[in-house]
Order: structure tokens, then sequence, then C-alpha cells
């Protein structure tokens, strides 16, 4: 059977839909939804149906215009410094870290689906940068969960790209050591995280860390890395966010970044750029850049 996602798309008489995406063919669900949040918010139900799902034998839909899939879940949770390999490029340790470091993101204002474009600041000193990242989608309502539980809330996995303004991240004159980064501004702006182009079902996912993700500013690879060089795997990731929070179904986890991102070599995202990218074979999710009109 072909692998899928589910997407959320608009019909051309301005009808959502939820959808599969199979290839670069859109075809009709099974179980009726208007959106893939609908469908995760009713996971227990809706996952043995999906499981029987066909796309090969699905009805086509013609000029199926992609969607954010998951417009919007109540929290998206993202992972920093999670990867070997970045932390060596970023010059950083982990070594004093007990537990998975977490910062949240504004869902309904930051997150942008596919096509549309990441809106960066006019002025270059923000200094935009790329992360690609495996994105996890909580199904079942999570609370003090084990690992050896943890995959077991998931109803799948995405593409999700943590821009990040590098010029306002470190505050200038902190008021003391606890205030000396401003993640809000770093991590928070408008219109600044592509998710998609769909969520990949996790029982079509044999292991979460044995996916290649790749990220291409206007054509140039920039990141290319298994989730084999996670430092905390997607188990300990929602062991830990669970300890904190109650997560629920349709909330994202951002799972951290491999090596590739700009700030090392001084490149970043500006104006007219394109940027795409994949986990696995879950589909391309193309952004263009352009900038915030005041």
């Amino acid at each position: 059977m072909t692998p899928w996602s589910l997407v959320s798309y608009r019909t051309t008489s301005g009808e959502d839909r939820a959808g599969a995406l199979a290839g670069e063919r859109v075809v009709e669900l099974s179980v009726a939804a208007c959106s893939v949040l609908e469908l995760i918010e009713g996971w227990d139900a809706v996952e043995p149906e999906l499981k029987k799902f066909d796309p090969d034998s699905a009805p086509h839909v013609n000029d199926a215009a992609l969607q954010l899939p998951l417009r919007y879940p109540r929290k998206v949770l993202c992972s920093g410094t999670n990867y070997y390999a970045h932390m060596r490029e970023m010059k950083v340790s982990r070594a004093a870290a007990a537990r998975p470091y977490f910062f949240l993101k504004p869902p309904t204002t930051a997150l942008i689906g596919p096509g549309e474009p990441i809106v960066v600041p006019a002025d270059p000193a923000a200094k935009v940068d790329w992360e690609a990242e495996l994105a996890v989608v909580i199904g079942r309502r999570a609370r003090h969960v084990s690992e050896a539980d943890a995959l077991d809330y998931v109803a799948g996995y995405s593409a999700i790209n943590d821009v990040s303004l590098r010029g306002p991240h470190r505050v200038q004159h902190p008021i003391g050591e606890p205030f000396q980064w401003d993640w809000l501004a770093s991590k928070g702006a408008d219109r600044s995280t592509p998710l998609g182009p769909g969520i990949r079902p996790a029982f079509q996912v044999a292991d979460p860390q044995r996916l290649d993700l790749r990220l291409w500013v206007n054509g140039n690879l920039k990141q290319q890395a298994s989730t084999s060089d996670m430092i905390d795997d997607v188990a300990v990731l929602i062991a830990a966010a669970s300890a904190i929070l109650t997560l629920e179904p349709g909330d994202v986890i951002a799972t951290g970044t491999p090596d590739g991102v700009g700030l090392p070599r001084g490149e970043f995202l500006r104006p007219g750029d394109v940027v795409e990218m994949e986990v696995a074979d879950f589909g391309r999710l193309t952004n263009p850049v352009m900038a915030e009109v005041s």
C-alpha cells in the first residue's frame, strides 16, 4: 500500500476538508472531517478506521489547496539542544542538564501551512535562521506517562521549521542572569513556523528514531541528518513534557533541530528566499520568505 499522510485542504468551492496525501495526489478519506485536527480530537475512534484505509483506491481530489494541517493545536512545545551534532556546531553543552528543555510557541499566530510565506523583519539584524525538526502530534490525553508507554499517545508525525530570530535572542542589558535570553522574541514571531504538509499516522512509522531530515534554502541543501542523533528520543520527550503539563490531542512537540543551521556560518533568511524541508517520505514542505509589512 502507498504510504500516505493526513492533510487539511480547501476545495475550489471554499469548503474545508480532511484528506490524504499519497505521493503527489490528494485523495478523499474514508472518514469525513473538516480538518485533521477534528480527526485527531477523536483519535481513539478514528485510528482503527484509518488503519484500513487504502489511498490507491480512494477518489482523487482535483485542485485541492493544502492548508495548515492543524488549525490550531492548543500547545506547541519545542525541545532545545536535542541533537549531538547541533550542540557541537553551536559550541554548547548539556552535560549538567537532568531533563529535556522546553519552550512554547503561540500556535494561532506563529504556525503557517504549506506554501504560506515565512514573514521576516525587514531589518537584517534580526538574523532569521532555519531549523528543520520532526514534529510529534499527540493523539490522546497524556499526563505523567512513562517512557515505555509514551509512543502509544502519538497520533502522527510531521515536519516543522522552528524559524528563529537570532538577533533579539540575547538581551543586551538583562536585569539579571535569569533574564539574559528572550525566548519569546526569538521563537514567537508571527507567521514564523511552517508545519506540514500533512501528518503521517504513527501506525505507518516503524521507528521515529530512524527518520531522515533535510532542509534546502533556494535549492541548496543546508541540513541533512537522522533522528537517530537525538539526545532525548521521542518517548523521553513525551514523558518529560507530560510530567510538566497535560498533553492534549492535537498538541505538537517539536523535537529539536540537527546541525546545519545558518548561525555558525553567518547565513540567514532574506525576503525572496524559498525554504523546503522533508522528513522521510512524508511530503515536502515549501515556504517562500517575505518581508514584514508594517
